[in-house]
């Protein structure tokens, strides 16, 4: 896709939708187009928060590793959806590991990178941080959900 092909991409993507031109064409030049195969890991549980991702095609399940129980699937992402939150916290690391349950493609975009333009443009840093809040709440209410399965069944 041209760069100008994914700056359109972007402008219309709900994530996305409303940055200011300069922001997305800005966004579009970071992204870095990336492919895994089912059962790669995107990322592991503990690693540091070096991008955030836009997943255009395939599905990802989030995972957390329970003792005693081993991988649990906290919720399963897939085309459209926005995984790396923490990217906007200077050295986090993942609560989740990301692995590919099929085959997907997606857009990597550099953390210390979109950091700085943050630290920068606070405009920018603010229309961020208001999308990936509810990024943070979606995923919260995906874990709540999940532990309710688990553990919230009379035995």
């Amino acid at each position: 896709m041209s760069k100008a092909g994914l700056e359109h991409y972007l402008s219309e993507h709900p994530f996305f939708r409303g940055l200011r031109p300069k922001d997305l064409a800005w966004l579009a030049e970071l992204a870095e187009p990336l492919e895994f195969e089912v059962g790669d890991y995107l990322y592991r549980e503990g690693e540091e928060s070096r991008d955030f991702y836009l997943i255009q095609e395939g599905l990802v399940r989030l995972e957390i590793h329970a003792p005693g129980q081993g991988d649990l699937v906290i919720q399963t992402v897939g085309p459209g959806d926005v995984l790396g939150w923490s990217v906007m916290i200077p050295e986090t690391r993942k609560t989740f590991s990301a692995r590919i349950f099929q085959a997907t493609r997606l857009l990597a975009f550099d953390a210390a990178s979109v950091r700085a333009r943050a630290e920068q443009d606070h405009h920018f840093g603010y229309e961020l941080c208001k999308r990936f809040s509810r990024v943070i709440g979606e995923r919260l209410q995906a874990t709540r959900l999940r532990l309710l399965d688990l553990y919230g069944q009379p035995s």
